[in-house]
């Protein structure tokens, strides 16, 4: 009864035909995966955004005064930062009531930090009264920082990056209503995450 064992392993050919499979479907994988990644650096950037323009409006409720969010490039969180229409953090702070009075810096986020590459389009800052609803002030006490209506009932924001291909909005409503949605969607009972 002496047989031959029976040998267990891959042969070389084996190996190089199941790594080359391997490869070519990590290949395939890797652009899907690049967009999933962009189009989640948009949802974490519009988040934190819809998150900032919340905190103002409910800090200007709470403190029964104008409160303005604004865009700045400065990460630190202090009343010496100004405003930037490009920039990748926001701030919250206090429009004076009377002339000479100091504005108190109230909460500041970056966005920079969760999602690089990431662009936002929209105004560069946005005042709310104490009902929290928008209102216009064309000097809220932030250098670069003007607060206008516009022509429509809404402020726009919009999030797109190059790496994702799912843009998202985030709007304003001049009574307080803030609101996230896909512009490339229309609005409609069957797709009611549509602008």
């Amino acid at each position: 009864m002496a047989g031959k064992a029976g040998m267990a392993g891959f042969t070389l050919i084996e190996l190089m035909v199941t790594i080359t499979l391997l490869s070519i479907l990590i290949g395939l994988a890797v652009p899907s995966f690049r967009t999933w990644i962009g189009n989640a650096k948009v949802r974490t950037v519009a988040d934190g955004l819809q998150t900032g323009v919340r905190l103002a409006q409910s800090e200007a409720v709470r403190l029964n005064r104008q409160v303005v969010f604004f865009l700045t490039s400065n990460n630190a969180c202090s009343t010496a930062i100004d405003s930037n229409a490009n920039g990748a953090n926001w701030a919250l702070r206090t429009v004076p009531m009377l002339a000479g009075e100091a504005s108190e810096a109230l909460r500041c986020g970056q966005l920079a930090d969760i999602a690089a590459g990431v662009t936002i389009t929209g105004p560069t800052a946005l005042c709310f009264n104490s009902m929290g609803r928008q209102t216009a002030n064309a000097t809220p006490g932030v250098t670069g920082a003007s607060c206008n209506l516009g022509l429509g009932p809404v402020s726009t924001y919009d999030i797109a990056t190059a790496q994702g291909d799912r843009p998202l909005r985030v709007t304003v409503a001049l009574g307080g209503q803030l609101r996230m949605c896909d512009p490339a969607r229309s609005l409609a009972a069957a797709s009611p995450d549509g602008c």
